[in-house]
């Protein structure tokens, strides 16, 4: 019997995790690796794609305008669309540089 797949938190195993302005009516986010080893294990593991993304923000798939593997940067990328644009009446985080945290806490299984 095998024992429980050993996980680390994104956070951990990520070189940079950021979001920030993509235009007025955009959120950009960067999940950078210091390594290509790093990088194919969480792409292996499937904890982030556009599905993913959408449950952990609890936003409907179509909010996401784009999502890349980029593998020349070792980088998953994502972009949504904003509710409301930057800077609106109302708007929690104008340069939405806050809106990465939700990523921290992913659990990736490690395979290696």
């Amino acid at each position: 019997m095998r024992g429980a797949m050993k996980t680390r938190r994104l956070s951990e195993i990520a070189k940079t995790i950021r979001s920030k302005n993509a235009g007025v009516d955009l959120i950009t986010f960067d999940v950078i690796f210091v390594d290509r080893a790093t990088y194919e294990g969480v792409k292996r593991a499937r904890v982030l794609t556009r599905e993913s993304v959408a449950r952990l923000y609890g936003i409907p798939p179509e909010r996401i305008a784009d999502f890349v593997e980029f593998d020349p940067a070792n980088a998953i990328k994502f972009t949504i669309y904003r509710l409301q644009p930057s800077g609106s009446p109302g708007d929690p985080d104008i340069f939405g540089s806050q809106q990465y945290a939700p990523l921290l806490d992913i659990e990736v299984p490690l395979d290696r």
